[in-house]
């Protein structure tokens, strides 16, 4: 038998399967099969065997893989962190300790663990990570991890003025905040009682301050112990802006809990080229609202307008009124209320039972004053007590006095209307939700910021930092890669579609229809960060050889699938590094 090529004119030549004979003293073929629709490579090898090429048997042929690391999401994150700069901004040439700091960013984002586990994960004989290999990191403890974490806050400083000015300009926007994270342990200076944020209040904790670009990237963090005020943390954060980053003009964004009037006054007034953007709490609007210079009814037709104050002269407010915020308002206060009223009748049902009644003023008052405490709306209740008896009831004028206000807010700033137009003055101050998202990814699901097991106050801090900058590679990460992600990739036409400013936010149709069926406009499944890292993660580099033979290791990467490779291409990284 024998492969015979016939030409066919204008047609592709035909591949006949044929075999000769001999019929007398001639010699004939016969046609055995057509293989013209057969891939080459099949019919090459179908020749090789009719010309007498043996093979080695199946079972030689067969390959095992000695050893295989996960490596998509390391490719990812390594790659992007290499991309946006971030390796040269630690250090400019390359060293042992730039490797292992970069070694922890990379493990934060991608499975953020302790110290220990971490660095079995980046030794060659245990490690369930790319990342040790990448980096060429055959072996390391968490001794030296320690000591890159010491190394990193030794050069914090250097870093955040890089990253400043690689993002902040003259006359930028600044968002600052601050949060806290609970500690568990006793022997941190830095770990004080104080405003429990994360709703463990058996635990000390450590707060720290996040500054971001007005786009939400971070740019610095500092830390302060757990009963440092909010208010307090500004002043070395102004000094950070003007003296570190050397930065004569900015605006500075911060929640009303944060620029308070103290704080204006002492920190901020006298400063040339500082401006700065903040709100009003609520017996500062009522005050306003006393004094006539809000009038509620006239914001029945209008969500926004700029009044002036002699109380804050110099400076401008602008009062808005979201009807859908004043309607969640009333709901809460309502079940705050009816919240409230069920303890209180338990109280005062204790003081009628016949059995073991509840008695004296003292006892009745601190059961009182707990109920008061867990729902904050103490105020709008009228108690009366004795010895022996307790009642209670609401106050309808206080309620109705704070109903008033229900949607209100009010943004103060020093900032010229030259500068910013009162909409534009409260856009900016809702940027502030961009530092928020940046706690949420740093303290939850994504890089675990919390509970903090270090004891002394310089790896608390270098800690913190690290996370710091592990979230600024994820909000490079989350940028590229948000047409694959839940996240909106169409902010500004969502932006567009608002009727005002005061009104909630919301999402561009793209993204609700992303929501809502699960798929990307180009019929592609749509992940979260983190459920996309996994899937990242089962792209493998696998160690292999013949079955059975002594020879090098060959390194085979798994073919990425079509949404693997467009995660990739979004983030412009390859997959070797």
């Amino acid at each position: 038998m024998y492969l015979d090529v016939v030409p066919n004119r204008h047609s592709p030549p035909a591949t006949l399967l044929r075999e000769s004979f001999r019929e007398g003293a001639k010699v004939r073929k016969r046609t055995l099969a057509n293989l013209s629709d057969w891939p080459a490579p099949k019919i090459d090898a179908l020749r090789r065997v009719l010309q007498g090429e043996t093979f080695p048997s199946a079972e030689g042929t067969k390959f095992e893989i000695v050893r295989s690391l996960p490596h998509g999401h390391v490719a990812a994150v390594l790659g992007t962190l290499r991309k946006i700069g971030l390796e040269q901004l630690i250090a400019s040439r390359s060293s042992p300790q730039r490797n292992r700091v970069v070694a922890l960013i990379v493990a934060r984002i991608v499975d953020p663990r302790s110290k220990l586990a971490t660095a079995r994960g980046l030794n060659s004989e245990t490690a369930f990570l790319s990342v040790g290999e990448q980096l060429g990191i055959e072996s390391v403890d968490e001794e030296q991890l320690y000591a890159a974490m010491d190394w990193a806050g030794e050069r914090q400083d250097r870093i955040e003025a890089k990253l400043a000015k690689k993002h902040l300009e003259e006359g930028t926007l600044v968002l600052y905040d601050v949060s806290s994270s609970y500690y568990t342990g006793l022997c941190c200076p830095l770990a004080k009682r104080g405003h429990d944020r994360d709703g463990k209040k058996k635990f000390p904790q450590i707060n720290y301050g996040l500054l971001c670009n007005k786009e939400g990237c971070p740019v610095a963090v500092e830390v302060f112990a757990g009963n440092v005020g909010d208010p307090k943390t500004l002043g070395p954060q102004i000094k950070k802006i003007r003296e570190r980053f050397g930065l004569k003009r900015v605006v500075l964004v911060g929640d009303r809990g944060l620029i308070t009037e103290a704080r204006i006054r002492e920190e901020l007034e006298d400063v040339e080229g500082l401006d700065w953007i903040t709100a009003l709490r609520a017996p500062a609007i009522q005050k306003l609202v006393e004094q006539g210079v809000v009038q509620p009814s006239l914001f029945d037709e209008r969500s926004l307008a700029e009044v002036q104050s002699p109380d804050y002269p110099g400076e401008r407010l602008v009062v808005c009124r979201n009807p859908l915020l004043a309607q969640e308002r009333r709901l809460k206060r309502e079940a705050l209320l009816q919240a409230t009223e069920k303890e209180l009748e338990k109280i005062a049902a204790a003081t009628r039972r016949s059995k073991r009644p509840l008695r004296g003023k003292d006892e009745i008052g601190l059961r009182v004053g707990k109920v008061k405490n867990r729902y904050k709306v103490g105020k709008h209740f009228q108690v009366s007590m004795t010895d022996e008896s307790f009642s209670y009831q609401r106050d309808p004028q206080r309620i109705g006095k704070e109903s008033v206000l229900d949607g209100f807010y009010v943004i103060r700033t020093s900032v010229g209307a030259e500068t910013f137009s009162a909409e534009a003055a409260v856009e900016q101050y809702k940027a502030l939700a961009r530092v928020e998202r940046a706690f949420r990814c740093l303290k939850t699901v994504d890089l675990k910021i919390r509970p903090i097991y270090h004891r002394l106050a310089d790896r608390v801090r270098a800690h913190i930092f690290l996370c710091m900058l592990a979230y600024y590679v994820e909000w490079h990460m989350r940028e590229a890669l948000a047409p694959i992600l839940f996240d909106d990739d169409q902010k500004e036409f969502a932006r567009k579609m608002r009727e005002s400013i005061v009104a909630p936010a919301q999402r561009s149709p793209g993204a609700v229809r992303k929501a809502l069926t699960k798929r990307t406009e180009a019929d592609e499944p749509v992940h979260s960060f983190r459920t996309l890292l996994q899937d990242l993660a089962t792209i493998t580099k696998n160690r292999v050889r013949p079955r059975g033979v002594e020879a090098e290791l060959n390194i085979v990467v798994t073919t990425p699938t079509p949404l693997q490779r467009r995660a990739l291409d979004l983030l412009g990284v390859p997959l070797s590094m």
